[in-house]
């Protein structure tokens, strides 16, 4: 069985490597390493959790162990798609070259490009970097990747599906002719397929497992729920999950639960703290120091439940996970093998528990055909019975809108039966025809007429303040024929009761009355009534006070 003490790293190395307690390289790491070594491009080409961050981080602090990096010229480069990523090769990076005096630098987002830009201007060995931070570095004259000697590209199909592919081109073609290239992926695309071909040069091929296979240290159960009502779904699959936990018990030690979307990760990691269970989300709208934490944590055992969405599918290195739930079935195919190999790595057994619905079938179709085999199934936990709540009708939104006008009205009025087409409420003290009557201002004269010097601005006036006038109850009477005019006023004019403001419509009819008095003409013409209105209906109309009868 071949030894890392065969594959002639660097003695430093290989001090470190066991310290850290391995000694026997996984498939991936004895294929990539030695081809590495001589300066030969790698391709690498294995699922999740074989090693891969191994395989090329230890050959590249051998090759790297002589030499000086110079100012803004890094002298490897190491390509991530995610933050925990990129974090986590650094991480390996100090564990494997800590007995060495090389350097690195981590450029992630999140991370103020001031310290960033200070590492840089040092000169590191190892550059550490997400696509899009590192660009904004180069463009910004802060960095130069003319120095490059080695470039690492991991999780080429994650770039991929990120949309990266067109930075990762870019970054090649910034970068020398005559660096190496280690590349790794867990499937080989056709587009994958396409940039190996333009920027590998004869690469030793290393492929240690079909691609899109599953492990066989994970044990693997779909539980099959078919929710009683489409509306509750989702809290009658919470429920579900929370009995799969407990029937686990002891055997869980710890777990990471996959939501399909981001709202489904924070409702389901909020449902999962209020029943007491010690959860904390993780995705992608995240702050990056509250992503670091949460994985710090999950990493130490001080928590036990992470609940992500695919943004910690792939790459993290927890090797103490002993179980994966989905409690989305993944929609891409791909993605599940990503997700359960989170559990089951460096040997150790794992369990990996997918819940679906009638509506996930087409997705598992798509899964079980990936990975060449059914995925078996399991039984509901004994006992386990849906809640009262998760069974009941969900609140009706719409209904609710419906009503809230009714709520308002229902504070101040009384309905009564439709008129016509059209329901119509009344005030409770007030005589419809009162209403109908000081409801008929909006059909008066629609825009206030400016002054003019002629005689008909006091006329066109003399009119207007008969019509403010109507809006009292005194001249309810006056106004009755031209209410009746308009159909429609009656039932505009119930929903507003005018006894509120009675005593204040008096006092400005008061004032209206006095200043017609001072300065209105009585035998001004009348414009837009026809033929000239009489001098006495109009002394009628301005002076004559109409007894109010309730």
């Amino acid at each position: 069985m071949t030894k890392f003490s065969d594959l002639h790293l660097d003695p430093l190395v290989l001090k470190a490597v066991a310290e850290a307690g391995y000694e026997t390289p996984t498939p991936i790491q004895a294929g990539a390493i030695p081809p590495a070594l001589i300066g030969k491009d790698v391709l690498g080409i294995a699922q999740t959790g074989t090693g891969k961050t191994a395989s090329f981080t230890l050959p590249m602090i051998t090759l790297l162990s002589k030499g000086r990096a110079r100012a803004r010229m890094p002298r490897s480069l190491v390509l991530a798609p995610t933050r925990e990523l990129a974090a986590q090769v650094a991480e390996n990076f100090d564990v494997y070259a800590k007995h060495t005096k090389l350097t690195k630098a981590l450029l992630i987002g999140g991370v103020s490009f001031g310290e960033q830009d200070k590492l840089i201007d040092r000169g590191v060995d190892v550059l550490i970097a997400t696509p899009g931070r590192l660009l904004d570095h180069f463009e910004r004259g802060k960095l130069l990747l003319t120095g490059v000697q080695i470039m690492v590209v991991d999780e080429a199909d994650r770039m991929l599906d990120m949309g990266f592919i067109p930075d990762i081109e870019r970054i090649f073609q910034l970068t020398p002719f005559t660096r190496q290239t280690l590349f790794f992926s867990a499937t080989m695309a056709p587009e994958i397929e396409r940039i190996t071909n333009t920027f590998l040069h004869t690469p030793s091929r290393i492929e240690v497992a079909r691609q899109a296979t599953t492990s066989s240290t994970i044990e693997q159960r779909l539980i099959e729920l078919t929710p009683t009502r489409k509306d509750q779904s989702a809290k009658q699959k919470r429920e579900l999950l929370r009995a799969l936990i407990q029937a686990e018990g002891e055997a869980c030690t710890n777990a990471i639960l996959f939501c399909n979307r981001k709202s489904e990760v924070d409702i389901l990691a909020k449902s999962l703290k209020t029943h007491g269970f010690d959860a904390s989300p993780i995705h992608g709208d995240l702050d990056q120091s509250q992503r670091m934490r949460t994985l710090d944590g999950f990493r130490d055992g001080s928590l036990r439940f992470l609940v992500a969405s695919d943004v910690a599918a792939r790459g993290l290195d927890i090797p103490a996970v002993s179980h994966v739930f989905n409690f989305d079935v993944p929609s891409h195919a791909e993605d599940y093998v990503h997700r359960i190999g989170r559990t089951g790595r460096a040997g150790r057994k794992g369990v990996a528990i997918t819940i679906s619905t009638p509506s996930d079938a087409k997705y598992l179709a798509a899964i079980e055909s990936l990975v060449k085999q059914p995925i078996p199934r399991g039984a509901i936990p004994e006992g386990f019975e849906l809640s009262e709540a998760a069974q009941r009708p969900a609140r009706k939104d719409d209904d609710r809108r419906g009503q809230k006008p009714k709520a308002r009205g229902d504070k101040r009025e009384r309905q009564i039966k439709p008129h016509g087409q059209e329901a119509s409420t009344i005030p409770l003290d007030v005589p419809p025809i009162e209403v109908a009557a000081t409801e008929e201002v909006p059909v008066a004269p629609a825009k206030r007429p400016e002054r003019r010097s002629d005689g008909r601005n006091d006329a066109r006036n003399e009119g207007r303040e008969g019509n403010r006038r109507d809006n009292r109850p005194e001249r309810a009477q006056d106004a009755q024929p031209q209410a009746r005019a308009d159909p429609r006023a009656e039932s505009r004019a119930d929903t507003r009761p005018p006894h509120r403001h009675e005593h204040r419509e008096e006092r400005r009819d008061d004032r209206r009355r006095n200043d017609h008095r001072r300065g209105e003409s009585d035998d001004a013409p009348v414009v837009g009534m026809g033929d000239h209105v009489p001098d006495f209906l109009m002394r009628g109309l301005a002076r004559v006070e109409t007894p109010h009868n309730d």
